[in-house]
């Protein structure tokens, strides 16, 4: 394989390609969706921190709580209902305002001041609410924090939001566009207009020109998987990591699409098989959004050892000594992915060289 002969036909797509519409789908598509279903389900921005207040003593606090229209403030009746929501994440946060609280912080007194934290809440939401209830409990007094605040996780601490739990379906449909969709359309278009067969007339080989539609799928599932997370402020901690996820996952999406593309005879095959297959390829991402189903389930779909670790490193937070394991699954089922190549490109190369 000749790479300059690989850079020549890239750069070929890559000049050709906006005026394709599947590369401005391949583009715009998961840049709308995202904006859509964020924007519907709350997730582009940031959801208001959500407090539950028991107040036994019709303290300051509660009255400046409900007066500010960034928290969405409720009232509950008593502790134990309070336990039950915040572990329920009704409320990312709970506190309780014990009877002559107010008076107490006046005095000098360091009341104690019960303040439950739900295990599914955004860390961002977690601060405010804390140093909120810290900065107007020091309005009461008029000085220094006055109280100690004492603070509990209550419920899960794996829960997520559903903002947080769509981010694989938007992450996996951008894979989907970009590595698996415009690789195989690209190819499927050259063989309907005999341009392959033109092409393979000059010293390029087939590999090349798949090497070349792979590299093409690859750059932009990369770039349109970090562009969905850019957008869901869902970048994680460790980048490296996190850009290593994505690039296992585009290999692995556009080598798919090269499979559908060597397979696929004309356009109306190719979209026949991509109904009928990439529900299965998509099926991972549903256990995310339900997560009181069987877990073990989309383990045995080979996207879901792509989709998990950007996941688990892009939305909780996880390193490579978390990920690894997953990632070299995926990359084992890369290397299969090449062997099926492989073998359908020698079977392609016999049909263009017998039509």
């Amino acid at each position: 394989m000749n790479p300059l002969r690989v850079w020549r036909v890239l750069r070929k797509d890559l000049a050709l390609g906006p005026r394709s519409p599947f590369f401005l789908w391949a583009v715009a598509i998961p840049v709308v969706a995202t904006v859509l279903l964020q924007v519907v389900f709350g997730g582009l921005f940031a959801p208001k921190p959500r407090l539950g207040i028991v107040d036994d003593g019709a303290s300051e606090v509660a009255v400046a709580y409900q007066a500010m229209d960034g928290i969405a403030v409720t009232m509950v009746a008593d502790e134990p209902e309070l336990k039950r929501l915040v572990e329920q994440h009704r409320f990312d946060a709970g506190l309780v305002l014990p009877a002559g609280f107010d008076d107490a912080v006046r005095s000098g007194a360091k009341p104690p001041l019960r303040f439950f934290l739900s295990g599914g809440s955004l860390a961002s939401n977690r601060i405010v609410l804390a140093v909120t209830t810290i900065d107007l409990v020091r309005a009461v007094e008029g000085s220094a924090p006055p109280v100690d605040v004492q603070m509990e996780i209550l419920g899960a601490a794996d829960w997520l939001p559903l903002s947080a739990r769509m981010v694989p379906l938007l992450v996996m449909f951008s894979l989907m566009i970009a590595g698996m969709f415009l690789p195989a359309t690209a190819l499927v278009e050259e063989k309907e207009r005999r341009t392959l067969s033109a092409l393979l007339v000059t010293p390029v080989k087939l590999p090349e020109v798949l090497a070349a539609k792979a590299l093409l799928g690859i750059l932009l599932a990369l770039v349109m998987g970090l562009v969905t997370l850019l957008l869901n402020n869902a970048l994680g901690g460790d980048v490296g990591t996190l850009l290593l996820a994505m690039v296992v996952a585009a290999l692995m999406s556009a080598e798919v699409g090269l499979l559908y593309g060597v397979v696929s005879r004309d356009m109306k095959a190719l979209f026949a098989l991509f109904k009928g297959l990439n529900i299965f390829l998509l099926a991972p991402v549903v256990f995310y959004l339900f997560p009181e189903w069987p877990q073990w389930i989309p383990k045995v779909l080979p996207t879901y050892w792509i989709i998990n670790p950007i996941f688990d490193v892009a939305v909780k937070g996880a390193g490579l000594g978390s990920v690894w394991i997953q990632l070299m699954i995926a990359l084992a089922i890369c290397v299969v992915l090449a062997v099926a190549i492989v073998s359908l490109t020698r079977r392609l190369e016999r049909t263009l060289a017998a039509g």
